[in-house]
């Protein structure tokens, strides 16, 4: 099953089209960390993380984590914990999950810069909510009600193409 991010505007999966937000600065094949814009490539899906104080249990085929306060992802290219899911500590930067906005109530990893990660290549790319459409810092963002759906639709072997 594959997710078809082919421009700012549109995500495609099956016969559903939706609304979508990419990265500021477009689509880039070669993305550094702090761009602003969104890798282009076909990559896996990793965990579904949500807020379990905000929202219900997805329904979904995907693993999935709990968010809690103390949850992170580091983005600084000097750790060797970059691009990965760490427990928050003052001397790192990172992202933090447990957001007081709703955009990562519920987020999908896209496995971009995971596996064999290369620093500045780029971090915490993820699939999240929007409620305005804006620009976002690299990730693809949908609404809520179309994230659900989606959610039902997809499985571990699906896989996102952007650009």
């Amino acid at each position: 099953m594959l997710i078809k991010v082919k421009n700012k505007a549109s995500l495609t999966i099956d016969d559903f089209t939706f609304k979508c937000a990419i990265g500021r600065n477009g689509i880039k094949k070669n993305k550094k960390e702090g761009d602003k814009s969104s890798p282009r490539g076909t990559f896996s899906l990793g965990k579904l993380y949500y807020r379990q104080d905000k929202v219900p249990k997805p329904i979904t085929k995907l693993n999935i984590k709990k968010i809690t306060k103390k949850m992170g992802w580091c983005d600084d290219p000097l750790e060797k914990s970059y691009n990965k899911e760490i427990l928050i500590n003052r001397k790192i930067k990172f992202e933090k999950l447990y957001r007081q906005d709703d955009m990562y109530d519920y987020l999908v990893v896209i496995n971009y810069n995971t596996k064999k990660v290369i620093p500045n290549k780029g971090s915490a790319i993820f699939l999240h909510l929007t409620k305005n459409y804006k620009p976002t810092l690299g990730c693809i963002a949908i609404s809520e009600k179309d994230f659900t759906i989606l959610l039902k639709i997809i499985n571990k072997k699906s896989k996102i193409k952007i650009g």
